[in-house]
């Protein structure tokens, strides 16, 4: 009699254990890359105080000590350098905040300068401060511009740091006014990409009113016209002012930088809502500095004509005629019963330089007022 073939319902074959092998070689990298991170730690706290040591000593033996401790030509020399070098995965802009606090610290060895700046805190104003001068500068905010220019006017503070134009909405009207009361020089500039997010504690259909101060409202206009048409738009001091009101009054939220959210503890609800996607803000450094030519420099002066018809063209041919790239003019009317207009003006090139001289005693001729605001190098817009 033949077998009956197997059914397949034998005896059930005993599940295997599961192997213990990958966990154990987790471990065993996870305490490799461990002791690896904590050899890496040490060897990079040595080579970053010995950096910061060598700095300090290297600054101490600069004969001028005021470059010593503001030199944004080495500045920017150094950030060329260090991206040239960057291959890691690392953004450079990490990098550079490494580099600008150790610089900062470096600096502040030495003396610790005093930084006047258009608050209040995480403001944009006091971003470009962080900027340019690290956070181991002493910076110190004030509520206007006025107050910034006489700080630094009377001595009370080496540098001050405001804003000059935007890229949407053109002059800051307080700066420029200022520049034509006090004998300040620009020494410098930061220009810093603005991005403005929408923050607040609640979902955006909770938002019943959004403060901003009336620049950031207007940069931003557009978006809100269509995305936040419910809320009522309402005007404060500044970015970080909304921004402590969007933390602390419900159905309030804020148009101001991520930073303020991070520091208020306020989350982004809507990223990157101004209508110009390159919205960029200049900043001026004003101070008593005279810096040398960088060949990438800017030049700021103020101009006075005669209030007659063609004055200010013949003027401005001075320009064309040296080879100069004028950048930027504004104008102003006079105060007092004298009738014409101030003019605001930027080229490009120092005033050590052969035809910017030529330019600047042939400009000279033509005014009834002329005063070099300062030449300084040029800068990168910055995220």
């Amino acid at each position: 009699m033949a077998k009956k073939a197997a059914s397949g319902r034998g005896k059930p074959k005993r599940a295997s254990k599961p192997s213990r092998s990958k966990p154990s070689r987790t471990k065993a990298t996870q305490a490799s890359l461990q002791t690896r991170l904590k050899k890496i730690d040490r060897e990079l706290l040595q080579a970053l105080n010995q950096r910061a040591r060598v700095t300090t000593q290297y600054l101490g033996l600069l004969p001028d000590q005021q470059r010593a401790l503001y030199d944004p030509q080495s500045d920017d020399e150094l950030w060329m350098r260090l991206e040239k070098q960057q291959s890691g995965p690392l953004p450079f802009a990490a990098i550079r905040g490494i580099y600008r606090e150790l610089l900062s610290a470096s600096r502040r060895a030495i003396k610790t300068k005093r930084v006047i700046y258009l608050g209040p805190q995480f403001s944009y104003t006091h971003l470009a401060a962080i900027e340019r001068f690290g956070k181991w500068a002493d910076l110190i905010p004030v509520n206007t511009i006025a107050a910034v220019f006489e700080e630094v006017n009377r001595g009370d503070a080496d540098y001050g740091i405001v804003p000059i134009e935007n890229s949407t909405d053109g002059r800051i009207v307080d700066t420029l006014d200022m520049f034509t009361k006090l004998p300040l020089r620009i020494c410098g500039e930061v220009q810093i990409a603005i991005n403005h997010h929408l923050l607040a504690r609640c979902p955006r259909s909770e938002i019943s009113e959004i403060y901003s101060k009336p620049q950031a409202l207007s940069q931003c206009r557009e978006w809100l016209s269509r995305n936040m048409s419910q809320a009522r738009l309402i005007e404060v001091t500044s970015t970080s002012t909304a921004a402590q009101l969007a933390r602390d009054k419900p159905g309030a939220a804020a148009v101001a930088s991520r930073q303020a959210g991070i520091e208020y503890d306020i989350p982004v609800v809507a990223a990157g809502i101004q209508d110009n996607e390159e919205n960029v803000t200049r900043f001026a450094v004003i101070g008593d500095d005279e810096l040398k030519p960088t060949g990438k420099d800017r030049t700021a002066v103020l101009l006075q004509v005669p209030h007659r018809p063609g004055s200010l063209a013949t003027a401005l041919s001075v320009f064309q005629k040296n080879k100069l790239n004028l950048t930027w003019i504004e104008s102003f009317p006079l105060r007092g019963p004298e009738s014409g207009y101030l003019f605001f003006l930027d080229f490009e090139g120092h005033g050590h330089e052969a035809r910017t001289k030529r330019a600047l005693s042939e400009l000279a001729d033509q005014a009834t007022r002329l005063e070099i605001l300062g030449s300084y190098p040029r800068s990168d817009p910055l995220d």
